[in-house]
């Protein structure tokens, strides 16, 4: 093959394996299944709707333990998190670890690839809102 053809193959060859970086961001949608399935049970994606557990609607940017309406264990409403991408994936790993003495029953995700859709699903939530 000549070289002009072989460098722009190389090329794209290069861009495809390097990937967009959109997967390692998670996808909202798979998120959305993943919030319905693990979290729905306890929490709700819409404004004022504490439960069991606190509304994550606006989790993203919040400091941990100060959705308006809801009684925090002590370790939360003290732990002085605020949630991001790194934040809320070590805690959907592991909740107990990340804030001992939390009062959500929750074991965590293992798989880190389901923790960033619904880390990308959770930063959905009220995206742009006051």
């Amino acid at each position: 093959m000549k070289t002009s053809v072989v460098r722009p193959m190389l090329v794209l060859i290069a861009a495809l394996c390097a990937g967009s970086g959109a997967e390692a961001a998670g996808s909202a949608a798979a998120g959305g299944a993943q919030f319905r399935a693990r979290c729905g049970i306890c929490h709700k994606a819409a404004p004022d709707a504490n439960s069991i557990g606190p509304t994550l609607y606006g989790v993203f940017g919040r400091k941990a333990g100060t959705a308006p309406g809801y009684h925090y264990s002590d370790a939360m409403a003290s732990a002085g998190t605020v949630w991001d991408e790194a934040s809320l994936d070590a805690f959907l790993k592991n909740p107990n670890a990340e804030v001992p003495g939390t009062k959500m029953s929750f074991a965590g995700m293992a798989d880190a690839g389901q923790r960033a859709d619904l880390v990308a699903f959770l930063k959905s939530l009220g995206a742009g809102q006051p």
